[in-house]
């Protein structure tokens, strides 16, 4: 009984030690398999695949010389971002830092610091742990990321991408805007045209082995789509030298602010447009923030009496005048349309009766108050924002102001006898620009623009733009009129004479505006400008130079500070065209019986 009882114990104690076994195996499988399933297979697909990130390349900005070269605003170079899997790493690789710290231009404990490295050892805890990569470095050029390639350091690779370069540095710099460190565009065309450079960025999944992607085992490919390219017009000798002389006037001056444009009056395209203070988007950090502003376009200031161009064309076209029309600017008070009896303001030396020729090319303040008067405050208001005033431009390339335009109803007795004058009224220099433009190519506003065509990949023109006719300001006949009195104004006598060049009939009209200081119009603080055009015949560019206040002791205005500027870049600028002079040397008043007007020599 003993001897029979023996067996059977061994035997049910051997069975249940099997199948206590198996069933440890088994439940060992069912957790392997099927309830740790899910996450073993993302951590192998984790450490057997990564998805890579493609990035795209950012387009360029660019334009045209005069003999079809291109001249880059905007590149993108490209550089690698170099750094490690902490769990692929081996100890036979520690011997190769040295030479990777030379390459990247660090200090090898600062590299080993990056690997991990502890008393000249690889942590057992680094190689099971979930972290997948750690930068050692960035901006690290092709060339020397091959070296680094070579060293055939086992999870050491990089990530290529892309940095914005601005070869002509503050040439331009607040037309083309800039593309901070981070990738953001922030103002510009970097920015209103992001989403045509930008391009798509891609990627792809892989199977990697020692951090080395094998590509025969790719599972996903979605290829980057590179930016397109954008093309400028404007010029770059222009805008060099209206640089170069805002740099003159900030010598000489010290203004608060001073912005210089030139464009086509007949496409509205930009030729030029920079501003002071400008700044380098290559180091924009090193630079006030507030010399990223565009002030052509952001910042109103009063037109002084470059406004009186609209006085002027609204009483020739409204035909309540002729240019022999004479009214007698000698009288303190005018009475307005709405039966208020004005105070007039002081003219800049005492005058007595004036033609209408006489009141534009000698800037006469009670004269503009004469004209706004017969026109009316309806009309004149229509003729304003006819001009452009009070709207914006269309130049896309950043924030734009509209400047401060008031309804007819909400203005007071003095408000048409003020505005009249370049007073009352706020308008951005882009809109003074433009208005002007508008006398110079026969009647026409333009819309603005400064991106003349889109190209592709492949260097082919996808969208082109051309010029934009916003609506007709002024007929053909009364902007010709309008032009030779400004020509008047710019030769001797007038109050821009010193835009006078030999040979050239030059038109344009000065602005010295008072300034608001503590809520008073200052006697001591103006806004210098001048705005013109030549030949006036038929016009190759328009010229705007505006000087904002001054920080020394010399005085700002419209005839001693901007028309010496519009003089110089014109001079340049004749020769570069090859703008021809023209062969007589008497420029004629329009009336019925051609009287000639002297000219300076």
């Amino acid at each position: 009984m003993a001897k029979s009882f023996a067996p059977r114990i061994r035997f049910w104690t051997l069975a249940l030690c099997i199948l206590f076994g198996y069933g440890a195996i088994g439940y060992r499988l069912v957790k392997l398999h099927v309830v740790d399933a899910p996450r073993l297979t993302k951590e192998l697909q984790n450490s057997r695949y990564r998805v890579i990130p493609l990035n795209s390349r950012r387009g360029d900005i660019f334009t045209y010389d005069l003999n079809g070269g291109k001249e880059l605003f905007a590149t993108s170079q490209t550089l690698l971002e170099v750094g490690v899997d902490p769990t692929l790493l081996k100890e036979k690789d520690l011997s190769k830092l040295y030479k990777l710290s030379l390459l990247l231009g660090k200090e090898l404990w600062d590299v080993e610091k990056g690997f991990g490295v502890v008393e000249n050892r690889l942590p057992e805890s680094q190689r099971s742990g979930r972290e997948r990569w750690r930068l050692l470095a960035r901006r690290i050029d092709e060339a020397t990321y091959q070296k680094i390639v070579d060293l055939e350091i086992s999870g050491l690779y990089g990530t290529r991408k892309y940095e914005r370069v601005y070869p002509k540095k503050s040439l331009a710099s607040h037309v083309v805007g800039l593309v901070r460190r981070d990738g953001e565009s922030v103002f510009g065309i970097e920015k209103e045209f992001d989403f045509y450079l930008s391009g798509q960025r891609g990627w792809r999944e892989s199977e990697v082995t020692a951090g080395q992607e094998m590509a025969q085992f790719r599972r996903r490919y979605v290829p980057a789509r590179d930016g397109m390219s954008l093309a400028l017009s404007i010029d770059p000798y222009v805008q060099h030298q209206i640089e170069a002389e805002l740099d003159l006037i900030a010598e000489e001056y010290q203004p608060e602010s001073a912005c210089i444009i030139v464009s086509d009056p007949y496409s509205g395209f930009l030729l030029g447009l920079a501003n002071y203070p400008t700044f380098d988007p290559n180091h924009y950090t090193k630079f006030d923030q507030s010399s990223h502003k565009n002030r052509a376009m952001t910042d109103p200031i009063e037109p002084g009496s470059t406004f009186k161009i609209v006085a002027a064309s609204a009483a020739l076209e409204e035909n309540v005048v002729d240019i022999h029309s004479e009214f007698d600017c000698s009288l303190p008070t005018l009475r307005m349309p709405n039966g208020y009896v004005a105070k007039l303001p002081k003219d800049w030396k005492t005058f007595g009766v004036l033609s209408v020729e006489g009141i534009v090319t000698y800037s006469s303040n009670r004269g503009a108050a004469h004209l706004g008067t017969l026109v009316g405050s309806e009309k004149f208001y229509e003729y304003v924002r006819r001009f452009g005033f009070g709207e914006k431009t269309g130049l896309d390339i950043g924030i734009e102001s509209r400047g401060i335009l008031h309804p007819v109803r909400n203005w007071d007795g003095l408000t048409l006898s003020r505005m009249t004058m370049g007073h009352a009224i706020s308008a951005t220099p882009l809109q003074i620009h433009y208005a002007m433009a508008s006398v110079a190519n026969g009647g026409l506003l333009m819309r603005s623009q400064v991106v003349s065509r889109i190209l592709d990949t492949e260097n082919k023109e996808a969208v082109t733009y051309g010029p934009m006719v916003k609506r007709r300001v002024i007929s053909s006949e009364t902007a010709r009129t309008l032009s030779q009195l400004l020509v008047k104004t710019a030769s001797r006598g007038g109050t821009a004479h010193g835009a006078f060049i030999s040979g050239y009939r030059v038109a344009g009209k000065t602005g010295t505006a008072q300034k608001i200081v503590d809520g008073r119009y200052s006697s001591h603080h103006h806004v210098g400008s001048f705005s013109g055009f030549f030949p006036a015949d038929d016009p190759s560019v328009v010229i705007t130079v505006i000087v904002d206040g001054s920080r020394t002791d010399m005085p700002v205005s419209g005839s001693g500070t901007a028309v010496p500027s519009f003089r110089r870049i014109s001079e340049k600028l004749i020769p570069y065209y090859a703008i021809s002079p023209r062969a007589e040397r008497t420029a004629f008043a329009l009336s019925g019986r051609p009287t000639p007007v002297e000219t300076s020599n």
